[in-house]
Protein backbone atom coordinates (compact mmCIF):
# COMPACT_ATOMS: atom_id res chain seq x y z
CA UNK A 1 0.00 0.00 0.00
CA UNK A 2 1.43 3.38 -0.99
CA UNK A 3 1.94 5.97 1.70
CA UNK A 4 0.19 9.31 1.54
CA UNK A 5 2.17 11.84 -0.47
CA UNK A 6 4.26 14.23 1.60
CA UNK A 7 3.76 17.11 -0.88
CA UNK A 8 2.92 20.33 0.86
CA UNK A 9 4.68 19.30 4.05
CA UNK A 10 7.53 21.54 5.16
CA UNK A 11 10.79 19.88 6.10
CA UNK A 12 12.44 23.19 7.01
CA UNK A 13 12.28 22.71 10.82
CA UNK A 14 13.70 19.17 10.58
CA UNK A 15 16.45 20.28 8.21
CA UNK A 16 17.42 23.35 10.27
CA UNK A 17 17.50 21.29 13.46
CA UNK A 18 19.67 18.62 11.85
CA UNK A 19 22.13 21.22 10.52
CA UNK A 20 22.50 22.82 13.95
CA UNK A 21 22.83 19.49 15.78
CA UNK A 22 25.44 18.12 13.37
CA UNK A 23 27.50 21.32 13.47
CA UNK A 24 27.27 21.39 17.28
CA UNK A 25 28.31 17.74 17.70
CA UNK A 26 31.19 18.35 15.30
CA UNK A 27 32.42 21.37 17.25
CA UNK A 28 32.02 19.68 20.64
CA UNK A 29 34.01 16.63 19.52
CA UNK A 30 36.71 18.87 18.05
CA UNK A 31 36.95 20.82 21.31
CA UNK A 32 37.26 17.59 23.30
CA UNK A 33 39.98 16.29 20.99
CA UNK A 34 41.88 19.59 21.02
CA UNK A 35 41.96 19.43 24.83
CA UNK A 36 42.92 15.75 24.93
CA UNK A 37 45.24 15.05 22.00
CA UNK A 38 48.64 16.37 20.98
CA UNK A 39 49.06 17.05 17.25
CA UNK A 40 50.77 14.20 15.44
CA UNK A 41 50.49 11.66 18.29
CA UNK A 42 48.29 8.64 17.57
CA UNK A 43 46.05 7.33 20.35
CA UNK A 44 45.07 3.74 19.47
CA UNK A 45 41.45 2.79 20.11
CA UNK A 46 41.34 -0.52 18.20
CA UNK A 47 45.03 -1.12 17.65
CA UNK A 48 46.43 0.55 14.56
CA UNK A 49 43.16 0.09 12.69
CA UNK A 50 41.15 2.80 14.53
CA UNK A 51 42.86 5.62 16.35
CA UNK A 52 42.58 9.28 17.22
CA UNK A 53 45.17 11.43 15.49
CA UNK A 54 44.94 15.21 15.70
CA UNK A 55 45.87 17.29 12.69
CA UNK A 56 44.92 20.62 11.16
CA UNK A 57 43.80 20.46 7.53
CA UNK A 58 43.95 23.60 5.37
CA UNK A 59 42.59 21.76 2.32
CA UNK A 60 39.66 19.55 1.41
CA UNK A 61 39.30 15.79 1.73
CA UNK A 62 42.64 13.94 1.80
CA UNK A 63 44.31 17.35 2.34
CA UNK A 64 43.87 18.18 -1.35
CA UNK A 65 43.97 21.84 -2.31
CA UNK A 66 45.98 23.03 0.68
CA UNK A 67 46.57 26.41 -0.98
CA UNK A 68 42.87 26.95 -1.69
CA UNK A 69 41.44 27.30 1.81
CA UNK A 70 39.60 30.48 0.77
CA UNK A 71 37.89 28.58 -2.07
CA UNK A 72 36.63 25.81 0.24
CA UNK A 73 35.32 28.47 2.64
CA UNK A 74 33.38 30.09 -0.22
CA UNK A 75 32.03 26.73 -1.43
CA UNK A 76 30.82 25.84 2.06
CA UNK A 77 29.09 29.20 2.48
CA UNK A 78 27.46 28.86 -0.95
CA UNK A 79 26.28 25.31 -0.25
CA UNK A 80 24.78 26.18 3.13
CA UNK A 81 22.96 29.18 1.61
CA UNK A 82 21.84 27.04 -1.33
CA UNK A 83 20.34 24.42 0.97
CA UNK A 84 18.62 27.12 3.02
CA UNK A 85 17.09 28.63 -0.12
CA UNK A 86 16.12 25.23 -1.58
CA UNK A 87 14.70 23.76 1.65
CA UNK A 88 11.13 25.12 1.10
CA UNK A 89 11.01 23.10 -2.15
CA UNK A 90 12.01 19.79 -0.55
CA UNK A 91 9.11 17.33 -0.86
CA UNK A 92 10.83 14.15 0.27
CA UNK A 93 11.96 13.57 3.85
CA UNK A 94 15.10 11.66 2.84
CA UNK A 95 16.17 14.29 0.34
CA UNK A 96 15.85 16.75 3.24
CA UNK A 97 17.84 14.49 5.57
CA UNK A 98 20.62 14.10 3.02
CA UNK A 99 20.85 17.81 2.27
CA UNK A 100 20.72 18.68 5.98
CA UNK A 101 23.52 16.23 6.78
CA UNK A 102 25.71 17.71 4.05
CA UNK A 103 24.91 21.28 5.14
CA UNK A 104 25.48 20.41 8.81
CA UNK A 105 28.87 18.95 8.00
CA UNK A 106 29.70 21.96 5.84
CA UNK A 107 28.68 24.24 8.71
CA UNK A 108 30.89 22.36 11.18
CA UNK A 109 33.92 22.69 8.94
CA UNK A 110 33.01 26.27 8.01
CA UNK A 111 33.18 27.26 11.68
CA UNK A 112 36.78 25.99 11.70
CA UNK A 113 37.64 27.86 8.50
CA UNK A 114 36.20 31.10 9.87
CA UNK A 115 37.46 31.02 13.46
CA UNK A 116 40.55 28.81 13.75
CA UNK A 117 44.20 29.54 13.10
CA UNK A 118 45.92 30.79 11.07
CA UNK A 119 43.32 33.52 10.42
CA UNK A 120 39.66 34.34 9.80
CA UNK A 121 38.30 32.79 6.58
CA UNK A 122 41.51 30.77 6.12
CA UNK A 123 41.37 28.61 9.24
CA UNK A 124 42.40 24.98 9.21
CA UNK A 125 39.85 22.24 9.84
CA UNK A 126 40.42 20.02 12.89
CA UNK A 127 40.59 16.33 11.93
CA UNK A 128 41.05 13.54 14.45
CA UNK A 129 39.49 10.22 13.34
CA UNK A 130 41.93 7.84 11.68
CA UNK A 131 40.81 4.48 10.29
CA UNK A 132 43.40 2.15 8.80
CA UNK A 133 45.40 3.82 6.04
CA UNK A 134 42.47 6.05 5.11
CA UNK A 135 42.51 9.85 5.46
CA UNK A 136 42.10 11.51 8.86
CA UNK A 137 38.64 13.09 9.15
CA UNK A 138 36.06 14.43 11.63
CA UNK A 139 32.35 14.24 12.47
CA UNK A 140 31.50 16.92 9.88
CA UNK A 141 33.26 14.96 7.13
CA UNK A 142 31.35 11.83 8.16
CA UNK A 143 28.03 13.70 8.04
CA UNK A 144 28.86 15.03 4.57
CA UNK A 145 29.74 11.56 3.28
CA UNK A 146 26.67 9.86 4.74
CA UNK A 147 24.51 12.80 3.62
CA UNK A 148 25.68 12.43 0.02
CA UNK A 149 24.82 8.71 0.08
CA UNK A 150 21.37 9.38 1.60
CA UNK A 151 20.72 12.19 -0.90
CA UNK A 152 21.71 10.13 -3.95
CA UNK A 153 19.68 7.10 -2.86
CA UNK A 154 16.67 9.29 -2.04
CA UNK A 155 16.85 10.99 -5.44
CA UNK A 156 16.75 7.59 -7.17
CA UNK A 157 13.91 6.30 -4.99
CA UNK A 158 11.97 9.56 -5.41
CA UNK A 159 12.30 9.21 -9.19
CA UNK A 160 11.08 5.60 -9.00
CA UNK A 161 8.08 6.63 -6.85
CA UNK A 162 7.23 9.45 -9.25
CA UNK A 163 7.39 7.04 -12.21
CA UNK A 164 5.04 4.63 -10.39
CA UNK A 165 2.58 7.45 -9.65
CA UNK A 166 2.55 8.43 -13.30
CA UNK A 167 1.89 4.83 -14.35
CA UNK A 168 -0.96 4.53 -11.85
CA UNK A 169 -2.54 7.77 -13.10
CA UNK A 170 -2.33 6.55 -16.70
CA UNK A 171 -3.87 3.19 -15.69
CA UNK A 172 -6.90 4.92 -14.10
Amino acid sequence: MERVSQRGRSYIPMMATAVVIIAAIDQVTKTIMLNWLEPGEAVPVLGDWFRFYLLFNPGAAFSMGEGSTWLFTCIQIAFILGVALYSPKVTDRWVGVGLAMIAGGAAGNLIDRLFREPQFFLGHVVDFISVGDFAVFNVADSAITVGVVVFVISMFTEEIREHRREKEEVAR
